[in-house]
């Protein structure tokens, strides 16, 4: 299980646009196999910091979902609406509650 976490933070006047870009990453990611969790968060003391955590079976599901059109998208939309580079960290699930 490889798991991602992608901290994005808007430009000041863009939080809802980026926002609104990411959120629409949801329905697309949905249908892909290999991806367990798809998760966007909003910081609670900032509106314009956004954490996606991410959860895939294995590194073909993670290439998958980076060779999209959509995700390709993402990336070429996003650069107007951010302050800085996206940061990405990678991790090794070990374990979990679920309910």
């Amino acid at each position: 299980m490889i798991v991602l976490t992608a901290i994005f933070k808007a430009k000041q006047g863009k939080e809802k646009e980026l926002e609104n870009l990411l959120r629409e990453m949801i329905p697309q990611v949905q249908n892909e196999g290999g991806t367990t969790h798809y998760i966007l968060n909003r910081s609670a003391v900032d509106s314009g910091h956004f954490l996606f955590y991410e959860m895939y079976v294995d590194k073909d599901a993670l290439e998958f979902h980076s060779s999209t059109p959509y995700f390709q998208a993402l990336l070429k939309n996003i650069e107007s609406l951010v302050s800085e580079e996206p940061q990405i960290d990678f991790y090794e699930y070990i374990t979990s509650i679920s309910r």
